[in-house]
């Protein structure tokens, strides 16, 4: 099938694949973070777990996003209903919610570790848990990209 994929589409692809690795690999890394700083008490892993969502995560969704609506353009398939599309686009657009959601809650525990208040072990497990059970909605989702059930 690739090799008989028009050339104009090989930029809108790169893009959204670019797009969906970079934010899988936030994703991978901000819940490891999140999990390990759940075990330990970290605040730094916190900190690290909350950057990956903000400054990984959010930006990879953005560009994998754009890159999403772009190709389906070039393919015609935006008003298509292959069963694959509408997986991508359904994990895609509630991903956001719970990219957003997971860092507001690492922020918070990170805001009630630095005010010195409860640790927030409970928002730092529950932004974990998203985080992970994103992840696993995104592994179903790279399958049926690459496998297209019809």
């Amino acid at each position: 099938m690739a090799l008989i994929r028009p050339d104009a589409w090989n930029f809108p692809l790169l893009v959204h694949v670019l797009g969906a690795m970079v934010m899988v690999g936030a994703l991978i890394l901000a819940g490891s973070a999140l999990a390990f700083a759940w075990r330990t008490g970290s605040p730094a892993l916190v900190r690290l777990g909350y950057r990956a969502l903000l400054l990984g995560a959010l930006p990879g969704w953005i560009v994998m996003r754009a890159g999403a609506q772009w190709i389906a353009s070039k393919e015609s398939l935006t008003d298509s209903d292959f069963t694959w599309i509408n997986i991508g686009f359904t994990t895609s657009d509630a991903g956001l919610v719970v990219i957003v959601g997971s860092a507001v809650l690492a922020g918070l525990a990170l805001r009630r570790a630095a005010r010195g208040g409860p640790d927030g072990g409970g928002l730092r497990w529950a932004a974990a848990v998203l985080v992970g059970l994103l992840v696993v909605a995104y592994v179903v989702t790279i399958w049926a990209m690459t496998k297209k059930p019809i």
